[in-house]
C-alpha cells in the first residue's frame, strides 16, 4: 500500500509538506514482527526504518554473539542516524522488539534526501542529537545504577514508546536488552512486581503503576525523557 500523507512517525511529521511530498516516492510500508532481525551486525544496511508503532532495537554484537541494546527507536524516531555518520557496515544489529508499523527508505535513497532536503536534514540532525545524549546517558546509567533501577527505565521508556501497558517480552530478552544475566532479570522483575508497580507473567509484563515505576527508577529516565521532549514539541520546518 503505497504512502499518501504525512505519517504518524514524528520525525516525517516534522517535515514542511512540499519536502514530504519528495519523500513520499521513496517511503514503503513494512511491517514489524516480533523479534523480526532488521540488519545484521558488519553488514551493509538495505533500509532505514520510521516506526509508526512498534519498537527497533539498535544492538551491538559482542565476538560471543552476545547482544546488548544500545538504543532504542520508536514512532519519535529512526534508524538512519549511524548512516548520517558514514557508519554503513558497522557492528550494529537492528532487531524488532515489539511488533508493529513502519516505513521504510533504502539506504542510498536516504542518504541522496539528507543532502538535497534541507528541512528533512535538519529533523534528522535534531534526532541525532537526541539520540547522542541518550546514550551518553545510558552509558552512565548502565555503570552506576542498579538492575531494579535501569529495568525500570527500561519499561517506562518502552512504555512511551509503544504506548500500551502489556509487553511481551521474555527474561532471556530483556538480560540481552540490559546486558545483565537472566537471573539478576528474575529478581529485578520480582522486585518490581512485589511493589505493586508490575505485574509479571511468563513472558509478559503489565506495567500497573506508572508514577511508583517513575519514582522506581533512576534519575536517567527524567533526564532521556526531556531530550526526546524535544522531538515531540517539533513542527514542520
Amino acid at each position: 500500500m503505497p504512502v499518501t500523507s504525512q505519517s504518524e512517525n514524528l520525525l516525517l511529521a516534522a517535515i514542511e509538506p512540499a519536502e514530504f511530498e519528495q519523500l513520499i516516492p521513496l517511503l514503503e510500508p513494512h511491517l514489524l514482527r516480533m523479534r523480526e532481525t532488521l540488519q545484521e551486525a558488519g553488514e551493509m544496511p538495505d533500509y532505514v526504518y520510521f516506526p509508526t508503532s512498534g519498537i527497533i532495537s539498535m544492538l551491538t554484537v559482542l565476538e560471543s554473539g552476545m547482544m546488548i541494546e544500545f538504543a532504542t527507536v520508536g514512532r519519535e524516531g529512526s534508524t538512519g542516524v549511524p548512516i548520517i555518520l558514514g557508519l554503513y557496515n558497522s557492528n550494529l544489529a537492528l532487531v524488532s522488539q515489539l511488533p508493529g508499523e513502519s516505513l521504510r527508505m533504502r539506504t542510498e535513497d536516504f542518504a541522496s534526501a539528507i543532502r538535497r532536503l534541507p528541512a528533512f536534514a535538519e529533523v534528522m540532525r535534531i534526532f541525532s542529537g537526541v539520540m547522542f545524549a541518550f546514550l551518553a546517558q545510558s552509558a552512565a546509567c548502565n555503570r552506576a545504577h542498579h538492575v531494579d533501577e535501569r529495568l525500570a527505565r527500561w519499561l517506562l521508556m518502552t512504555h512511551d514508546q509503544a504506548g500500551a501497558d502489556d509487553f511481551r517480552i521474555t527474561q532471556e530478552f530483556l538480560a540481552q536488552m540490559l546486558g545483565v544475566s537472566r537471573p539478576s532479570v528474575a529478581l529485578s522483575a520480582a522486585s518490581l512486581h512485589k511493589t505493586g508497580l508490575v505485574e509479571y507473567r511468563r513472558g509478559e509484563i503489565t506495567i500497573v503503576d506508572r508514577r511508583g515505576l517513575e519514582h522506581a527508577s533512576c534519575e536517567c529516565y527524567a533526564v532521556i525523557n526531556s531530550e526526546f521532549a524535544r522531538l515531540r514539541e517539533l513542527r514542520s520546518f
